[in-house]
């Protein structure tokens, strides 16, 4: 197998599965453990992972979104499913970029909303739907991670003003920060909180602590937090302490 194909295959393994050992990549790749560690040392390098005692955490950085919604189906389908019963016909719905508002889009079919986005796959799932007044934000086209960015969007969102906010993240701090590995989305997000009435951020387990370098708000600027297990208890205990609301997808209150 080749070397280029071995990394494209540590790094889906790594991604949809969590943390793994050199042992593990080796039995699943069919290459010795020393091949696993020259290739962990090169995806390292090229700052796609992390390496930890025995194996390997990836740094999911700015993944295509293609490759992104094949990953924690199941869980992101639950934390929407809780998304879309917070909201009312009638009521005005902003989404965020990502593929856990896509799984949320994919749950509002047949209601009678006003959806808003910058998401081209929300706009794409629910272009037919003709129960949805359905509002595409301006923007420059991000083509492998199907969103619309710049000051066009930005601008929008200061004309618009929604009942709800679902907000995407690629890491929540224990201090209750809300990141994002892709810096030029931050702005978008930003532009969105204000535009939202209540904003309810969407995180699944892997969220916490996740990922990123750029910080979108604090917890100050958010109303709730739907998620798909239970909270670390920093986290919780910051979250809380700022009057975030956190609940776990399924039950009536985490």
């Amino acid at each position: 197998m080749l070397a280029e194909r071995r990394h494209q295959l540590i790094l889906r393994a790594l991604r949809s599965g969590g943390p793994a050992a050199v042992t593990d990549l080796s039995e699943q790749l069919g290459v010795s453990p020393a091949t696993i560690r020259r290739d962990l040392l090169k995806l390292e390098e090229d700052g796609l992972l992390t390496r930890v005692h025995g194996g390997a955490v990836a740094d999911e950085g700015d993944q295509p979104f293609a490759e992104v919604a094949e990953v924690r189906v199941a869980e992101k389908d639950a934390i929407a499913a809780h998304a879309a019963a917070m909201v009312a016909d009638g009521q005005s719905v902003l989404l965020d970029i990502g593929t856990t508002a896509y799984r949320l889009a994919r749950q509002l079919h047949g209601r009678r909303l006003t959806v808003i986005t910058s998401n081209l796959v929300v706009y794409e799932e629910l272009a037919d739907d003709e129960g949805i007044e359905l509002v595409l934000l301006g923007g420059m086209v991000r083509r492998e991670y199907r969103s619309l960015v710049g000051f066009l969007t930005e601008d929008n969102l200061r004309q618009l003003h929604a009942d709800w906010l679902f907000l995407g993240t690629s890491g929540v701090r224990p201090g209750g920060q809300v990141m994002d590995t892709t810096v030029v989305e931050v702005p978008v997000k930003r532009a969105m909180i204000k535009a939202g009435e209540r904003v309810v951020l969407l995180a699944d387990a892997q969220k916490f602590p996740g990922t990123g370098m750029a910080k979108v708000c604090g917890p100050e600027d958010l109303d709730a937090v739907v998620t798909n297990a239970p909270v670390d208890p920093a986290t919780r205990s910051s979250l809380e302490e700022a009057g975030v609301e956190v609940v776990v997808a399924g039950k009536v209150k985490a």
